[in-house]
């Protein structure tokens, strides 16, 4: 499995080892506890926190897709809730945001391996 983080600077990936370059702490974070938990065929973790009015390196905003076996028969919203389960202390302790997609390996056949764009902030402070 390859693990792609994004952000400003755009597309670095990372296999397993995770050894060329290592994400920020709330990344890595998330990246482990989805990875123990869902065993995803595909993982992408996206800081998008750049696209918001917070400080530069902030990691208050993401988006998680998540291709796994395990969401099979399982509703969409019990989906999301799962994820926001395993990473409910990240949700406590910063992370202001979170866009879920999880998916069944079926479903990310289907849709080509595509991953949706977020659309643009709409406000915020200082706005």
């Amino acid at each position: 499995m390859t693990f792609l983080l994004r952000g400003v600077s755009g597309f670095s990936r990372l296999g397993r080892a995770m050894s060329q370059q290592l994400p920020k702490p709330v990344e890595s974070s998330i990246i482990a506890k989805l990875t123990a938990e869902f065993e995803p065929a595909h993982l992408d973790v996206i800081n998008e926190s750049y696209m918001h009015n917070v400080p530069k390196g902030a990691e208050t905003h993401f988006r998680v897709v998540v291709v796994s076996d395990k969401f099979e028969g399982m509703s969409l919203v019990k989906r999301h809730r799962s994820v926001q389960h395993v990473v409910s202390s990240e949700l406590e302790c910063g992370v202001h945001a979170l866009s879920i997609e999880a998916r069944t390996p079926s479903q990310w056949e289907a849709l080509a391996h595509k991953v949706t764009t977020s659309p643009s902030c709409m406000g915020g402070f200082g706005k």
